[in-house]
């Protein structure tokens, strides 16, 4: 399965590449449970390729209580072991072990903040970090900006782990905080009028 015409390259290889491309990837997302899950699974696809995360992630969401975070948060060493023995996920102990304590922290980060959206949304780059043409070769060199390095630090000071500046970039440009479609793909125009729709979480 290829996808449609313009569209953004590493978006062609795989018919759930594609799917993710035109219908998730970069649409702004305001779900605490959404973006917890998608944080903790741009942890877990560290040192891997994101499609291998793809193919597992109906298991991860399975093995993670739908990834809502009240419930991770009381997982203990036996669901430690219970994940380690897991063979649909990516059976790393110290992303395991980071997942329950990202709910934890989630949690305390809670009682300062109305939502984990609101906090997250407080970190949208502004326009002087965006590249000035969104080509493929201008984009496929970007792996962080300002703005991603103040939120992985910031998320490390509140007890997060696997949240390095370079996952937290991964992080925003899945949650729709920067739109990188390339300037060609038939994805990013509609990108941008959803993110423009979107009224930010206070």
């Amino acid at each position: 399965m290829i996808a449609p015409g313009g569209a953004c390259p590493w978006a062609t290889s795989d018919p759930l590449y594609v799917g993710y491309h035109e219908n998730e990837w970069g649409r702004p997302v305001t779900s605490d449970v959404r973006l917890f899950e998608k944080l903790c699974l741009e942890g877990f696809q560290s040192g891997l390729s994101w499609i291998t995360i793809l193919r597992k992630r109906e298991n991860f969401r399975e093995a993670f209580a739908g990834f809502d975070f009240n419930k991770v948060a009381r997982f203990d060493e036996d669901d430690v072991a219970r994940l380690l023995q897991n063979a649909g996920i990516i059976r790393h102990e110290g992303k395991i072990r980071a997942t329950i304590a990202n709910a934890r922290a989630l949690l305390e980060l809670l009682r300062e903040f109305n939502s984990f959206a609101a906090y997250v949304w407080r970190f949208e780059p502004g326009a002087e970090e965006r590249p000035a043409d969104f080509s493929w070769e201008s984009l496929k060199t970007i792996t962080t900006c300002d703005s991603a390095v103040r939120l992985s630090r910031d998320l490390k000071k509140r007890g997060f782990r696997f949240v390095g500046p370079t996952t937290c970039y991964a992080f925003m440009q899945a949650m729709g905080m920067v739109n990188d479609h390339i300037d060609t793909c038939s994805c990013r125009t509609e990108v941008e009028v959803l993110r423009k729709a979107l009224v930010r979480p206070l």
